[in-house]
């Protein structure tokens, strides 16, 4: 089984940007890009690393897939344009810490949810996706490296 933490996330404020449809359709690169940018507009200091708000795929249709690419900020944001501001509310979460090829992805979710379940734990809200360093390319494979972070409360 993977090594799972358990985690507290305090509240924070993000600024991010709302897609709607398939996640393998997202211009991840686009929307960050955007958000640095906007950082800077509005002379906030950002957080240093990306993250992705996504809707559970497995009760949610692939073209009704809602996600939100965001970063945290410290400082006076204020929504513009396609970029919004919002708090992200204190939560416990179950982490699980992701190397390897793309296509394996997936399959984390599925070891994560069998250890929340196993260990009394139950889902509470969307899956949030920290990318801890930018995807690369090895030998015509995408590496991802992210913590995924599963909302959760004792049953």
């Amino acid at each position: 089984m993977a090594d799972v933490e358990i985690k507290n996330r305090d509240t924070c404020r993000i600024a991010y940007v709302e897609h709607a449809g398939a996640y393998d359709k997202i211009p991840f690169e686009k929307y960050i890009s955007e958000l640095y940018a906007w950082a800077k507009r509005m002379k906030v200091m950002p957080g240093f690393l990306p993250f992705a708000i996504y809707d559970v795929p497995q009760v949610t249709s692939p073209g009704k897939r809602r996600s939100e690419i965001a970063i945290t900020f410290k400082g006076n944001g204020q929504p513009d344009g396609n970029i919004k501001v919002k708090e992200l509310l204190a939560m416990r979460v179950a982490v699980l810490k992701y190397k390897g090829p793309s296509k394996g992805f997936a399959e984390s979710y599925g070891k994560l949810t069998e250890w929340i379940t196993k260990n009394g734990y139950e889902w509470t809200g969307p899956a949030i996706e920290i990318y801890t360093k930018k995807p690369k390319v090895v030998a015509g494979e995408t590496l991802i490296y992210a913590h995924i972070q599963a909302p959760i409360r004792q049953k």
